[in-house]
């Protein structure tokens, strides 16, 4: 099975990112090998719609679940409707987040975390 770990570099050692939609990176990680594939986030800079255009890539990635510290309205609803689920409140290494997932250790989010304009740098 495949999840999806925002990341803040391309190891399954680097960080969890808090961002969703505005993450460095998308690890996505099989689950029984540990195999993964990482991608970097377009959306990184987007003037809007990070969330949903997120959730998109994510969602054609054929992912059981999202693993993040925070999701936004926008890109949980996006994810909700692929049918992917969603776990907030992940911090630690990709591989951390992925042991306590195979644990049964996270349970899948109801709803946002956040509202939809976190993670958007302020202006200068």
């Amino acid at each position: 099975m495949k999840v999806c770990v925002t990341s803040e570099g391309d190891k399954l050692e680097s960080r969890v990112d808090p961002r969703f939609g505005r993450c460095q990176y998308f690890v996505i990680v099989d689950t029984e090998t540990l195999q993964f594939d990482v991608v970097k986030n377009p959306n990184i800079d987007a003037a809007g719609g990070a969330g949903i255009q997120s959730g998109q890539l994510i969602a054609e990635k054929n992912v059981k679940s999202v693993l993040t510290g925070n999701v936004g309205p926008n890109a949980f609803q996006t994810l909700q409707a692929a049918g992917v689920e969603v776990i907030t409140g992940i911090s630690g290494t990709v591989k951390e987040a992925v042991e306590k997932y195979k644990k049964g250790g996270l349970k899948p989010t109801g709803g946002p975390s956040v509202g939809s304009k976190f993670g958007i740098p302020p202006k200068k």
